[in-house]
C-alpha cells in the first residue's frame, strides 16, 4: 500500500500573502516625480492677424544654461545661488535704473496708483545637454524670485504671506509682480564633455 503524502495546510496562505504584501508596501520607497506648475496660454485664434511685437531689450532678462550646466545671465557668468537676487532686482527695479525694465504708474486695487515694471520678461534658454537637475534649479530660483517679491509686498501691506491672502488681494499683488517666464526651444550650443 502506498504511503499517503500529508497535505500542506493552505487555509492561512492567503493571510501570509497579504501580510507579505503589506510589509513590502510599507517598507518600499517610491520615487516622487518633480515637476513645474505652469499655466499655459490659451491657443491663438487662427483668424487673428500675426503681429511682430518689438520688445525693448532692457525689458528682457536673458538667462542661458549651457551643456556644462553653466549659467550666463545678462551676458555675465553667474552661480545659481545668485540668480534669485539678480532676478528680483530685474523684476522690481527699485531704483528705476535705465538698464533695467521700464516702469509705469498703474492703479492697483488696495494699493492705488503704484509704480510697477511695465513689461519685464524673463527669457530662459537651455542647451540640449543641460541636465534636468540644473534646469529645475534655475526654474526654482526664477519662480522663487517672483514669490519672494510677492511675499515681501504682502507682508508690507497686510502683514501676511502671499499665500495667506484672499484671492482679490493675491490678484492685486500679481498685477504688481506678474510671473512672466518665457522659455525658448533648447539649442545645441555646446557639447557636453
Amino acid at each position: 500500500m502506498a504511503k499517503k503524502v500529508p497535505e500542506i495546510p493552505s487555509a492561512s496562505m492567503a493571510d501570509i500573502a497579504f501580510m507579505l504584501l503589506i510589509f513590502f508596501l510599507v517598507t518600499t520607497t517610491m520615487d516622487v516625480d518633480s515637476g513645474l506648475e505652469r499655466r499655459l496660454p490659451p491657443p491663438a485664434d487662427p483668424k487673428q492677424e500675426q503681429s511682430n511685437i518689438q520688445i525693448n531689450e532692457r525689458n528682457i532678462f536673458v538667462v542661458l544654461v549651457n551643456a556644462q550646466d553653466q549659467l550666463l545671465v545678462e551676458n555675465e557668468w553667474l552661480a545659481v545661488k545668485d540668480l534669485r537676487a539678480k532676478a528680483m532686482e530685474f523684476l522690481d527695479n527699485p531704483k528705476n535704473i535705465v538698464t533695467l525694465p521700464e516702469k509705469e504708474i498703474k492703479d492697483i486695487p488696495f494699493f492705488g496708483p503704484t509704480e510697477v515694471v511695465k513689461s519685464g520678461v524673463i527669457s530662459l534658454r537651455n542647451d540640449f545637454g543641460t541636465t534636468y537637475g540644473m534646469y529645475m534649479q534655475v526654474q526654482n530660483e526664477l519662480v522663487a524670485a517672483v514669490n519672494d517679491l510677492r511675499d515681501a509686498k504682502a507682508m508690507q501691506k497686510w502683514s501676511k504671506k502671499f499665500l495667506e491672502l484672499n484671492s482679490n488681494q493675491q490678484d492685486a499683488i500679481k498685477m504688481i509682480y506678474p510671473q512672466k517666464i518665457s522659455e525658448a526651444e533648447p539649442k545645441k550650443v555646446g557639447v557636453k564633455q
